[in-house]
């Protein structure tokens, strides 16, 4: 029975073969395209049952009965046995290697599944416009389109408010000495909207009751007013008042289909004091990103820069690789990037910018020059990856200077990395921030 449970527990192992996407993130060999990500994974050999040739028969039992004195005897085993030369020879095979393959869009989920993140991009460039529901209310429309249900609510409101209790009005008529302007004006100051027209009308049809009330006053107290509500459900809608301006046709709504699109801007330090430890690190932190990025939006634009005391923009190939002997100048770098941003209209694209160096700087640069940059240039994220293995120089101070002057702005991120165990928190702060945002 516990054999039997140990081959099973072996062969799910076996057929999962999932990477460890964190270990891969921290210690793995990031080559690779925009289209698959390739990350190796452990294989596992399954146990299976073999049978010891040994156990074939004993010795003397083979061909030829009982061998003389001297004979020789041939082991079942030994590396004679294989006449063709094929048995195992050190050196000869390299060890299995597993590779599991996932597109973008995989890489993205598995990354929120591992660092308990759900971002959900906006769709800002509008690529269609579509027929919606019939949900639009217009003036003007084929007969087909009219909304009956609105026609008669305007009706009915308006009978509602312009309903009057007719019986109140012809007893106010009886008031001894009272004229149709006297009545009018009464009813008036009681909200009854009726017309001076119909009151002279209803005077004449009870002047043989005149004097029937010696006051309005009286008439107030003594005399029970009908709701309009109450004549409604007793003598139920005769008329409903419609007009031309109460007509309302259906229009479909017009749906806008938006692309989820997005342009990074990728900024790295390539002065003199970024060695190669430095570089591995930012390339470390980035490429996931962009893998990450690709897969949650339809279109994704990468854009590269690379600073010391000045900005240039290069490929993605130069990037991580380039390192030049100058000086350092962060804020070169967001002015380029601001013009690089000018072809993507932040109407129409999401934006990220991604910085990341030694935290070194010229003298007051960061203050100065970069954070009013970072505050003026629209982006769903600013991020500044401090790579300073070992811990950071007395001079290494960028990344305190951002967060202490950009601390208001939910939309700053600021992670340090100073060896690889830090990559995959670096990563979850800077996509948590956009998260939040």
């Amino acid at each position: 029975m516990g054999l039997r449970e140990d081959l099973e527990r072996f062969r799910a192992v076996g057929e999962e073969r999932r990477p460890d996407l964190a270990e891969f993130i921290r210690e793995g060999d990031l080559a690779g395209g925009s289209d698959t990500v390739r990350i190796p994974v452990k294989m596992v050999d399954l146990p299976e049952f073999a049978y010891d040739r040994r156990d074939m028969g004993g010795v003397g039992q083979g061909q030829g009965g009982t061998p003389e004195p001297g004979q020789p005897v041939d082991v079942p085993g030994d590396p004679g046995d294989d006449e063709e030369g094929d048995g195992d020879e050190a050196g000869d095979d390299s060890g299995e290697h597993g590779y599991y393959e996932m597109d973008p869009e995989e890489f993205a989920e598995e990354l929120d599944e591992t660092l308990g993140l759900d971002l959900e991009p906006k769709g800002k460039r509008v690529v269609e416009e579509v027929e919606g529901d019939f949900t639009e209310l217009t003036r003007a429309g084929p007969n087909s389109t009219l909304d009956f249900e609105t026609l008669f609510k305007r009706g009915l409101k308006r009978k509602l408010a312009t309903d009057f209790d007719d019986s109140f009005v012809r007893e106010a008529c009886k008031v001894e000495g009272a004229t149709a302007r006297d009545v009018f004006e009464f009813c008036r100051t009681e909200n009854v909207l009726v017309s001076l027209p119909w009151i002279e009308e209803a005077m004449g049809e009870v002047a043989d009751e005149r004097g029937a009330w010696a006051s309005f006053e009286e008439v107030r107290e003594e005399v029970e007013r009908e709701p309009v509500t109450d004549r409604i459900r007793r003598d139920g809608l005769r008329e409903i008042p419609f007009r031309r301006e109460d007509e309302r046709y259906r229009h479909p709504e017009v749906v806008e289909k938006k692309q989820k699109n997005v342009v990074v801007v990728n900024i790295r330090d390539v002065s003199g004091s970024m060695r190669q430890r430095k570089r591995e690190l930012v390339e470390r932190v980035f490429t996931p990103l962009d893998w990450y990025l690709t897969g949650k939006y339809d279109e994704a634009e990468f854009r590269y820069v690379a600073h010391d005391a000045e900005a240039w923009e290069v490929d993605r190939s130069e990037f991580f690789g380039i390192r030049s002997g100058g000086g350092t100048r962060i804020s070169s770098a967001y002015e380029l990037a601001a013009e690089i941003l000018e072809e993507y209209p932040w109407s129409e694209w999401n934006r990220y910018v991604f910085a990341a160096g030694d935290s070194e700087n010229s003298s007051n640069d960061t203050v100065e020059s970069v954070v009013p940059l970072m505050r003026e240039l629209d982006a769903n994220l600013h991020a500044y990856v401090e790579t300073q293995p070992g811990g950071g120089a007395v001079n290494a101070t960028h990344a305190e200077e951002v967060e202490g002057e950009l601390a208001d702005r939910d939309n700053v991120a600021v992670a340090r990395v100073a060896d690889a165990d830090d990559v995959t928190d670096a990563i979850y702060e800077i996509l948590s921030t956009e998260d939040d945002s």
